[in-house]
């Protein structure tokens, strides 16, 4: 049998690593704020006929228009999502006219978002609730569901701490690809959060149920046996449902095209995240707590005298 147990301080350190490069990059890059969050216009158009402008080109007639440092990407062959300072649809439409004018094309407008400033603030502040209030609640339910074994609240709190794993890891990513890839923080972040959260917990659950089971039936083994047969039991079950998940996220994030990439990559990472967490993190910490192995971290160890 797997002894993954045994090497929990190696499972703790691989999540550390992964964790620190883009905490430090959350740091010193942040998350730039689309417009959902900090208002803003976007519009999506295609060009119907003749050459599609370089970016440099739409960047800059859009600051000669007064709308400042716009940011513009490709989508698909022929078209362009740019996102800039909050306009009126009148001004939309005069931006569009001017640009078929300009490069002699017909421009159809795929998509027109405008958020202004005050509703991007109430919608962060929303979704900040919206993560705060489901660890709450993942908190309460698991404590509830598991008042039956023992330190249930460990349980919940074992829960938490592996999504808070997750949670730090789809930031991290995040900094990093939205500073080399222009990326922005939107709702569809959001809703990616806490679709992985979800995800997260789900996996953990089943673990810490089947922890629930074995704990009955084998009551005279130690806690730490209990949670690694535990684990290895549910390991193949947990691995087949999340490969399954993060093939199709896969498929999507090269097939699905530009507007619903970034959406699909950061669960694709949270979803991998999640499986991680759930078997390597979670429950080797109800481990560590059972044990208290906190009081032994800063000690010297003890050297037999010869």
């Amino acid at each position: 049998m797997m002894d993954i147990i045994k090497h929990r301080y190696v499972y703790f350190g691989i999540s550390l690593l992964v964790i620190i490069p883009g905490m430090i990059a959350l740091i010193i890059w942040g998350l730039p704020l689309g417009i959902d969050f900090s208002g803003g216009s976007l519009l999506d158009i295609r060009f119907d006929n003749g050459p599609v402008p370089q970016t440099a080109q739409i960047k800059s007639f859009y600051a000669e228009s007064g709308f400042g440092d716009a940011i513009v990407q490709t989508s698909g062959d022929n078209g362009l999502v740019i996102r800039s300072l909050e306009m009126s649809d009148a001004q939309r439409d005069q931006l569009v006219s001017k640009m078929e004018e300009l490069y002699a094309t017909t421009i159809t407008i795929q998509r027109f978002e405008s958020v202004g400033p005050s509703v991007g603030q109430e919608v962060a502040r929303r979704s900040a609730g919206a993560v705060g209030l489901a660890a709450l609640g993942i908190l309460i339910y698991i404590t509830y569901a598991f008042r039956g074994v023992s330190h249930a609240y460990r349980y919940g709190t074992a829960a938490i701490i592996a999504m808070l794993h997750d949670v730090a890891v789809v930031l991290g990513v995040e900094a990093i690809l939205a500073h080399f890839l222009h990326w922005e923080l939107d709702s569809l972040f959001i809703t990616a959060l806490l679709t992985v959260i979800g995800f997260s917990v789900h996996d953990t659950i089943v673990v810490f149920d089947r922890i629930r089971e074995n704990s009955s039936l084998s009551r005279k083994q130690p806690f730490e046996t209990v949670v690694n047969r535990s684990i290895v039991q549910t390991l193949g079950r947990s691995i087949n449902t999340q490969m399954t998940v993060m093939i199709t996220l896969l498929s999507l994030a090269i097939f699905g095209g530009i507007t619903i990439r970034h959406f699909v990559v950061i669960l694709l990472v949270g979803v991998f995240s999640g499986t991680y967490s759930s078997i390597f993190n979670a429950s080797p910490i109800l481990v560590v707590w059972e044990n208290r192995e906190w009081k032994t971290w800063f000690r010297r160890p003890k050297h037999s005298l010869a």
